[in-house]
């Protein structure tokens, strides 16, 4: 089939009937329901746009094995020129949402080609763990499929492993082998947008320890596989809010959502990993999981590049930009900016090409993007807050700005400087209340804390791997020439 069209996702949304919660009651029209509404529409567009003239030929591409168009998440790079077909992908999609989206097809799409290109690591374990991977990859990119994953266990206690917790299936685990398949129990966190997705791909961060094997799995199956239970955080909005009033919220919501596998079958053809320990911790490093960071590195320029121009446009719009501490902090915004501009530019310049003649931007400025981020967009929203002081908090609705008793009110006291009506400034305060004050944007912020893990851990396994691949030698070199010099006058 190829790429889909907008109205081909939601057709399939509409075939599926997965078990979603969501505020007390099982939601049983998942297109009509008010939470979900809007950003189905909102996936719907990005789908669409691989059929647009304006768009088409830089986001996808013929794949060889089947002639058909397909996207360009699902091209395994063997070059400069490739890459950047992959990270145009990123940037349109990401534009096209602001950056506010996480999890857009394309994420999950890299990482599971990420995965299929590397086939020897599943191999050397079990070769049909290589043949299912690879399958998969085939399947999901034939078919445009959507997908979320779920990678983290459940916040129970922490300071003990899955396998001595108060329940052994408190953690997903492994229950038993049938002829059908693997059947598995328990809960993964944290699964975004899961209730409009098609497929769910489970695997797991380094940490297993001898004891946890039953633990050790990666697998993909159907978002409404019997026995998968979707449990919906409360949302950040309800869907009946007007756009003219929130409208970064009312488009850009992504459900979070914790997964409960109530002893649900995984068919064999779907296991990727399997009850072996090694094999789990080595994932990640060995499989070029970690491609999917160049996504997130796009899709978060793109995210704080939004910020910064929403802080700009909220001095600019009340007259303080001229304003020598507004305009330190304005200028911090954009040096992150492009910090990671440049960093991104130079991961894909000095990409490797590795053993399978995959190329693999460099990670070291990838890995620099995951550092800062995590600090640079809520820093964004401080400088957003800041600005916007109590302006942010005093945005009248819609309804309140077109009565005809009020409208002389609104009009002189809700304008901003010489050439910005009361109606921009106040379209301009609630687009960036929505994004620093609004739960809605204060998951965001948490999300951009932890989309990749614990900041501080990842900090230091960084720091860990840089010690391992580096040898300092400028310090030998320093000190040799103190040594030198000292026996020169000696």
């Amino acid at each position: 089939m190829g790429i889909r069209t907008g109205a081909q996702y939601i057709d399939g949304l509409r075939a599926r009937t997965p078990e979603i919660w969501l505020g007390g009651r099982r939601v049983t029209d998942i297109v009509n329901e008010d939470n979900f509404k809007q950003p189905i529409q909102e996936i719907a567009k990005l789908y669409d746009m691989q059929h647009s003239p304006e768009y088409q030929d830089k986001i996808t591409s013929i794949c060889e094995e089947t002639g058909e168009r397909v996207s360009n998440a699902f091209i395994v790079p063997k070059n400069y020129e490739d890459l950047i077909k992959r990270r145009t992908l990123f940037e349109v999609w990401a534009e096209a949402t602001f950056g506010l989206m996480g999890r857009t097809p394309d994420f999950l799409n890299t990482t599971v080609t990420s995965m299929a290109s590397s086939p020897d690591f599943f191999a050397q374990y079990n070769p049909q763990w290589a043949e299912n991977i690879q399958n998969y990859y085939k399947y999901i990119r034939d078919n445009d499929l959507f997908l979320t994953h779920a990678l983290i266990n459940p916040q129970n206690d922490r300071s003990k492993p899955s396998h001595q917790q108060k329940d052994i299936f408190t953690h997903l685990g492994a229950v038993e082998e049938t002829s059908e398949g693997l059947v598995v129990r328990g809960s993964k966190m944290l699964a975004t947008l899961a209730p409009i997705t098609d497929e769910v791909i489970i695997y797991s961060f380094p940490g297993f320890r001898p004891g946890d094997e039953r633990y050790a799995l990666a697998f993909a199956i159907p978002i409404d596989t019997p026995g998968l239970r979707i449990l919906c955080r409360e949302p950040a909005q309800d869907g009946k809010r007007p756009l003219i009033d929130h409208p970064l919220a009312s488009r850009f919501e992504e459900m979070d959502a914790v997964l409960v596998f109530n002893d649900v079958v995984v068919p064999w053809d779907r296991i990727f990993l399997y009850n072996n320990c090694e094999a789990a911790n080595q994932l990640y490093s060995k499989t070029g999981l970690s491609q999917n960071t160049h996504q997130n590195g796009v899709r978060g320029l793109v995210k704080l590049k939004f910020a910064t121009q929403v802080a700009a446009r909220v001095a600019d719009a009340i007259g303080v930009d001229g304003f020598l501490n507004v305009q330190t902090q304005l200028g911090e915004l954009v040096q992150s900016v492009e910090t990671i501009r440049a960093l991104l530019r130079t991961a894909e310049r000095e990409f490797e090409v590795n053993a399978r003649g995959e190329a693999i931007p460099a990670s070291i400025p990838l890995e620099t993007i995951r550092g800062i981020l995590p600090k640079a967009y809520p820093r964004a929203i401080e400088v957003i807050q800041t600005i916007g002081s109590g302006g942010l908090l005093l945005s009248p609705t819609a309804n309140d700005y077109q009565h005809p008793e009020l409208r002389e009110d609104f009009d002189k006291y809700y304008g901003g400087r010489e050439g910005v009506s009361a109606t921009e400034r106040v379209q301009l305060f609630k687009l960036a209340w929505d994004l620093c004050g609004e739960a809605f944007g204060q998951r965001l912020v948490q999300y951009e804390r932890y989309y990749s893990g614990d900041p501080v851990r990842k900090l230091g396994m960084f720091y860990s791997n840089f010690k391992k691949n580096n040898e300092f030698t400028m310090v030998d070199d320093a000190l040799k020439g103190v040594i030198e010099s000292e026996v020169e006058v000696g």
